[in-house]
């Protein structure tokens, strides 16, 4: 395997929030999840689930994986009774993420003050803890106001901008994300500010183009958990294939009379 695709495979676990949000999940899902998150290769960053499962999910992980959650998840209705509501119920299970979506449909219809409000009560709330704010890109018609959701966050204070929520048709595209990556990089919170590819990141090479734009946009310090992360669930899959053959290759080479 090339040096290049064992670095990214590495780091994109490393970065990666191991993300299970079916409509059908149930605690013995969790289980699993927490499970495969403790596996042969390495912890990820993060697991992300719906909000009732926090609790669970941060009993059965050490604390070094932090636990992430959605709030006003999936739709992003311009209600802030329910990113609040979701909120608050992610801090109180011990939560250490919250993973927001953006008013998007109101932002498209020209309603950007309300969905600003929203943003900035909900990082009201989590004051302390990491908040991403999934901007639905797929879903906006046009570069500008890709640009605008961005905007909104920068300006609210949120950690990371994150592409998409992996239940609309177009998830995480290098075009959106250059739009994303140009702003936080025009933005006086360029150094503090990460980004997250979610939605169709199956595979290390899907995020090698991702880990590339940012590299390019945001510099070498980015690439790292703090700035940058990867919602998936299958993606993992792929990075042990690539991690534990390397391994397997590297043990049968050392042993005595190996090849």
């Amino acid at each position: 395997m090339k040096p290049d695709t064992t670095r990214n495979a590495r780091l994109a676990l490393a970065c990666l929030d191991l993300t299970s949000l079916n409509d059908n999940d149930d605690a013995a899902a969790i289980d699993a999840l927490c499970a495969r998150a403790q596996g042969p290769a390495g912890p990820p960053a993060a697991l992300c689930v719906w909000p009732r499962f926090v609790a669970q999910a941060r009993a059965a992980l050490p604390a070094s994986i932090r636990v992430a959650a959605v709030a006003n998840f999936p739709a992003g209705a311009l209600d802030a009774a329910r990113a609040l509501g979701d909120t608050q119920a992610i801090l109180a299970a011990g939560g250490d993420e919250v993973d927001l979506v953006l008013p998007w449909r109101a932002l498209a219809g020209g309603d950007a003050t309300g969905a600003a409000a929203l943003v900035a009560q909900v990082r009201a709330a989590c004051a302390g803890k990491t908040l991403k704010l999934i901007i639905e890109s797929g879903e906006l018609p046009s570069p500008a106001l890709i640009r605008q959701a961005c905007l909104i966050g920068l300006d609210a204070g949120v950690d990371f901008l994150k592409t998409s929520t992996g239940k609309t048709s177009t998830g995480a595209t290098p075009d959106a994300a250059r739009v994303m990556l140009e702003t936080i990089a025009g933005h006086a919170r360029r150094d503090v500010t990460g980004f997250k590819a979610s939605g169709g990141v199956r595979t290390v090479a899907d995020a090698a183009i991702y880990i590339g734009l940012v590299r390019e946009m945001l510099g070498e310090s980015a690439l790292g958990p703090e700035r940058l992360r990867f919602g998936a669930s299958g993606l993992l899959a792929d990075i042990e294939s690539l991690l534990l053959r390397r391994q397997e290759g590297s043990e049968k080479a050392s042993a005595p009379g190996g090849y």
